[in-house]
């Protein structure tokens, strides 16, 4: 291969994980563009995970044979039958500069590069001729391999195939690390800064996901609304880091009673408001997570326990065409809830179908302020 087309290979796979949406896309790019550039027809990229002593394979690309899933789910290879990755990166290494790529083949190692007996017996089993393999560094720490092969009678891997996936390792490198800016750009985004949980942006998305797919495939919504009580009083008398440490401390209960729903959303709106979204199991068992909630913020140090509303489709609420009126049934009930300084959640419907009040009240036309709004929810107005 050319120097130009080299280094044209070099630039598309550049661009190829530049222009990736999520980590997976950018490992299939990274395994693509190694493979394109190499010329061979077969890649894949592994992460080494330390703490589980094992290489796990995040993508395999090109010509696939039994076993090799693009995106497996427990492919992985314990690192003591590879012994060449730690010996690379932990001696070789150590002596300065960067780890370089080396070659396998089926017939065994090519000049004194090669190590590993495991690799040379894969290729045999998969039918591959040679491999090459590039240690992957990322923030100064060994990251994983690349790994590239090629087919049974054509020419091998040489040292000049080794220099290039040295190279090719060091993009890829580059180009894992902006994947994981934007990862956490994107987690930040969605993410409450204080208590770690998810924030109101990523809560409107998956209620309007959730709604959408109630609406087309019938799944139960249902959406908890609770209110932290005495927040003010710990902020005012105890100031606010003890304020943000009742938060937090609430959060983790609201985190463990969402655990007992699978695939809940569980997430803080701001402020003292924090909310559960359960897609698909039924509204008996989010009502028995509220009660949860609330009896475990009862016994919290902190704060004066917690007002809990909940809406779900399971209950006789009537059509549910957006999230606004899910949000604001749930609203509606916690409000109640918080009025009648209730130990137990309020649900929605649950006092009369349509004409619970909680019902009417959210389904009301909008008063001129929210202000007058929330009084009348509390009872406050009649």
């Amino acid at each position: 291969m050319g120097e130009d087309v080299r280094l044209r290979a070099v630039v598309m796979l550049a661009q190829g994980m530049a222009a990736a949406q999520s980590p997976r896309e950018s490992w299939r790019a990274a395994a693509l563009g190694a493979c394109h550039a190499l010329s061979g027809n077969f890649a894949a990229l592994s992460v080494w995970e330390r703490e589980r002593g094992q290489l796990r394979v995040l993508a395999n690309v090109g010509e696939r044979t039994a076993g090799e899933e693009e995106f497996p789910e427990d492919e992985t290879y314990p690192v003591h039958q590879f012994p060449e990755i730690t010996e690379f990166l932990h001696e070789r290494w150590a002596g300065g500069g960067e780890p370089d790529a080396w070659v396998e083949t089926a017939a065994g190692p090519v000049e004194d590069a090669g190590y590993c007996h495991q690799r040379v017996a894969a290729l045999r089993r998969r039918g591959r001729g040679s491999c090459v393999v590039a240690p992957v560094v990322l923030h100064g720490r060994a990251w994983g391999e690349l790994y590239v092969a090629r087919p049974r009678g054509v020419p091998a891997f040489v040292p000049a195939d080794a220099d290039l996936a040295t190279v090719l390792a060091s993009v890829v490198a580059a180009g894992l690390a902006q994947t994981e800016r934007l990862e956490e750009a994107r987690r930040l985004a969605f993410t409450d800064a204080l208590t770690g949980l998810a924030n109101r942006r990523a809560v409107d998305i998956r209620l309007d996901q959730a709604v959408e797919r109630h609406r087309a495939e019938g799944a139960v919504v249902s959406l908890v609304v609770c209110d932290l009580n005495g927040l003010k009083r710990v902020n005012d008398t105890l100031g606010h880091a003890i304020g943000d440490r009742l938060l937090e401390r609430f959060g983790s209960v609201l985190s463990l009673c969402g655990a007992m729903l699978p695939g809940a959303l569980v997430a803080r709106l701001g402020g003292d408001e924090f909310c559960l979204l359960a897609v698909g199991p039924p509204a008996d068992d989010v009502v028995r997570v509220g009660d949860e909630i609330c009896s475990r913020a009862a016994e919290m140090d902190l704060g004066e326990g917690v007002a809990v509303g909940i809406a779900s489709t399971g209950d006789p609420i009537g059509e549910v065409r957006s999230a606004r009126r899910l949000f604001r049934l749930a609203d509606a009930a916690q409000y109640k809830a918080k009025a009648l300084r209730a130990a137990r959640p309020v649900v929605a419907g649950r006092d009369g179908g349509l004409d619970d009040p909680v019902v009417r009240l959210a389904d009301a036309p909008p008063p001129v302020t929210g202000d007058r709004e929330r009084r009348r929810i509390r009872g406050l107005d009649q």
